[in-house]
C-alpha cells in the first residue's frame, strides 16, 4: 500500500543530499512524497546533532511534530540522522513521540523502516558507518538552478572539538565515475551552478584504491555544461600548488573559497589538532591572492576554545584585521561529549566566549562593509534567483555568494529576468550588508 511520507532535512546541505536520497528510495517504492507533515502517514526528520543549538532545533522538531501526532494529524515519526545516531539511548527514553530510528549507516533502509512502522513496529536500525552506499538516485529539492554534489562522506581529521567523526565514520571518496554520472544529469536537468560539498573536499581521491585528486575531479566537472562550480569545504593544509592553479585557470571555478581555519594562533591551533600554523595560513591566502586578485575567502572560526586568553583572542582579532577575509561565521566553543576538547582545562566561561563572539561579528561586520562599498560602481554577474514582492525588485547572488549563508544582490530591470539566469547588474548601493544596483542593459 502506498503511504504519504513527508521528508524534514535539519542541518547542513550534506544532511539535505541524504535526505534527498531518502526522498527518491521512497518514491521509487511507490510512496508519495511530500514536504509538509500534515496529513502525512510518516515524517522522517533528518537531524543534525553536531553541536549544542543544533540538538535544540531537531529536538524542538521532534516536540512539535509529536503535537501534530497527538492532534491526529500524523501517524508515525522516524528520526533519522546524527541526533539518531549519537544518542539512541536518550531518545528512547526521553522522547516518546519517536516512534523509529535510522542511524547515519542506515539512511538507504528508509523504505523498510516505514514500512514496518505502518505496520505496527518500532524499527531502529544502526549500520556500519563507516561503509554507507552514497550513490543512487536523489530527489533533488533546491531550486532547479543550483544543485550541491556530495563527493565524500565522513571525515578522518579528528580535530578536537568535532564529533563529526563517530557520527559519519571515517573518510571515504566516491568514485569519480560515479560523481561525473550524477553531475552529467544535474547538468542535463538545467543546473547552473554545482556546488561540491564534503566534510573536506581537499582529501578528495586520496583514499581510492586507483588514487585520484580533487584538481582531476574539478577538471573533469569542468566539461559539463556548468556555468559556476562552487567549492565548499577546503582544509587548508591539503590545498596543493595543482588544486591553487586548476581553479584559477579554470572560468567555471568560482574565486570563491571556503577555507574553515577554526583559529590562527598556533597554541589554540595546536590543542584544536588542526594540522597548520599562523604563518602557513598567512602564506597560503598570500599565496591564492596572488593566483586570484579578485579570490573571497570565506572561514569559520571558534571563539572560547579551552585555552583561549586575552592574549589568543586579541591575535585573532589582530589576524582578521590584517587579512580582511570577506566572509566569516564565528561560532562560540560547544564542549561535546566524547571528544577532547570536552575534557580539556581552563575552560572558558560561557559568557565571555559569547561576548568575544559578538566583537569578532562586529570587527567583521566593518570588513565586509568595507568589501561591499569596493564594488559600488562595478558590474557583477549575478544568478538571479526570483523576484522579491516584499522588496520590490529581483534578488540574486555573485559569484562571492553562497547559498543561503551570504548576501544577496537586490536589482531591477526593465523586462522580466527569470529565476536561474545569470545578468550583469551594475552596483549602484548597499542596504543591510546586500548589495543594490540595476541591470546593465
Amino acid at each position: 500500500m502506498p503511504y504519504k511520507i513527508a521528508f524534514i532535512s535539519l542541518g547542513c546541505a550534506k544532511n539535505l543530499v541524504n535526505t534527498e536520497q531518502m526522498m527518491a528510495l521512497c518514491r521509487s517504492a511507490g510512496h508519495a512524497v511530500t514536504g509538509d507533515p500534515e496529513g502525512a502517514d510518516v515524517a522522517v526528520l533528518n537531524t543534525c546533532g553536531f553541536i549544542e543549538s543544533a540538538k535544540s532545533e531537531a529536538i524542538d522538531h521532534i516536540i512539535q511534530l509529536g503535537e501534530l501526532k497527538q492532534a491526529g494529524k500524523l501517524n508515525k515519526l522516524l528520526v533519522a540522522g546524527c541526533l539518531s545516531q549519537r544518542y539512541p539511548e536518550d531518545i528512547r527514553a526521553e522522547l516518546p513521540e519517536v516512534d523509529g530510528m535510522l542511524g547515519t549507516g542506515s539512511y538507504t533502509d528508509v523504505v523498510s523502516a516505514v514500512e514496518a512502522l505502518m505496520e505496527g513496529e518500532r524499527p531502529e536500525y544502526f549500520s556500519d558507518i563507516h561503509r554507507t552506499y552514497e550513490d543512487g538516485e536523489r530527489l533533488v529539492t533546491t531550486p532547479a538552478y543550483t544543485a550541491y554534489l556530495k563527493i565524500a562522506e565522513g571525515c578522518s581529521n579528528g580535530c578536537a572539538f568535532c564529533v563529526i567523526p563517530k557520527l559519519r565514520g571515517k573518510y571515504r571518496s566516491r568514485s569519480p565515475d560515479a560523481l561525473l554520472a550524477e553531475a552529467e544529469k544535474l547538468a542535463a536537468s538545467g543546473v547552473k551552478e554545482l556546488i561540491v560539498i564534503a566534510q573536506d573536499i581537499t582529501r578528495y581521491g586520496l583514499d581510492l584504491e586507483e588514487k585520484t585528486s580533487l584538481a582531476a575531479l574539478l577538471r573533469a566537472l569542468c566539461r559539463l555544461d556548468f556555468h559556476w562550480i562552487r567549492l565548499h569545504y577546503l582544509y587548508p593544509e591539503a590545498i596543493t600548488d595543482e588544486l591553487i592553479e586548476t581553479i584559477a585557470s579554470q572560468p567555471k571555478l568560482l574565486h570563491y573559497l571556503d577555507i574553515p581555519i577554526q583559529h590562527c594562533s598556533d597554541g589554540i591551533l595546536k590543542a584544536m589538532r588542526r594540522k597548520n600554523t599562523k604563518a602557513e595560513l598567512e602564506a597560503l591566502f598570500a599565496k591564492l591572492r596572488a593566483a586570484m586578485p579578485d579570490v573571497v575567502l570565506r572561514t569559520s572560526l571558534i571563539c572560547g576554545l579551552p585555552g583561549e586568553g586575552e592574549a589568543e583572542f586579541e591575535e585573532l582579532c589582530d589576524f582578521l584585521r590584517q587579512q580582511k577575509l570577506q566572509r566569516v561565521g564565528v561560532f562560540q566553543f560547544s564542549p561535546e561529549e566524547g571528544t577532547l576538547a570536552a575534557a580539556m582545562e581552563n575552560q572558558v566561561d560561557p559568557d565571555l566566549a559569547a561576548r568575544r563572539v559578538e566583537l569578532v561579528v562586529d570587527l567583521q561586520s566593518r570588513v565586509m562593509d568595507e568589501y561591499n562599498e569596493a564594488r559600488l560602481g562595478t558590474v557583477m554577474e549575478v544568478l538571479c534567483e526570483g523576484f522579491d514582492a516584499g522588496e520590490g525588485c529581483y534578488t540574486g547572488r555573485t559569484y562571492a555568494d553562497s547559498v543561503d549563508i551570504d548576501g544577496r544582490v537586490l536589482f531591477t530591470a526593465a523586462g522580466v529576468v527569470p529565476a536561474g539566469e545569470f545578468v550583469n547588474v551594475r552596483i549602484t548601493g548597499v542596504s543591510d550588508g546586500d548589495l543594490t544596483g540595476e541591470i546593465e542593459e
